[in-house]
């Protein structure tokens, strides 16, 4: 297992995972390799919008659509932290580009584009990240913590948020509802 690598996966969280950070969460990895693992949940939205944000930032914004886009938790690690994965669309001020679909950014170059209806099209706004240090993701995988698989950014995208999880699990025609919560060994 030393040479794994989940970039570009989803994790999903098994049902006997209660911690409460990732209660049936998927967890789409960007950036995996020898010191650790970081990643944004996906189905998690906060009670807050865009606009919001934007508000608090002082970005004036022309888009009433960005206004009511919703914000999500992205995981534990610096909750005031903003990451935007976003299908590819163009280089911004800090962007890491996980693969030809997806992207990652962190700058407020990319608020401002899409507070004025110039950003990408399709786009995951949160707050905070996931993030394992070296060996801690392996280590939970052989304790059959987590599900993984390549991901399809149209369960990012475009699946409901509500049905993220499931669907992520069927893409390894894994049917969440059948699998127990107790974890065992044999």
């Amino acid at each position: 297992m030393d040479s794994m690598n989940l970039t570009h996966h989803f994790l999903i969280a098994m049902p006997g995972l209660y911690d409460p950070n990732f209660y049936h969460t998927v967890t789409y990895i960007y950036s995996h390799d020898e010191k650790g693992a970081m990643g944004i949940v996906i189905n998690r939205p906060l009670n807050l919008v865009l606009g919001e944000v934007l508000e608090q930032m002082d970005i004036t914004f022309g888009d009433e659509i960005a206004r009511d886009t919703p914000i999500y938790d992205g995981g534990p690690v610096q909750s005031d932290r903003g990451f935007v994965l976003h299908r590819y669309h163009q280089d911004w001020n800090s962007s890491l580009r996980v693969n030809e679909q997806i992207s990652v950014a962190t700058s407020v170059d990319i608020l401002a584009a899409i507070a004025n209806g110039k950003g990408p099209e399709s786009t995951l706004i949160a707050l905070g990240y996931a993030g394992w240090s070296a060996g801690q993701l392996e280590k939970e995988m052989q304790e059959n913590i987590w599900l993984s698989g390549p991901a399809e950014s149209h369960i990012i995208f475009d699946t409901p948020v509500e049905q993220r999880w499931n669907s992520a699990a069927n893409l390894l025609g894994i049917d969440m509802d059948q699998l127990s919560p107790d974890v065992g060994h044999a």
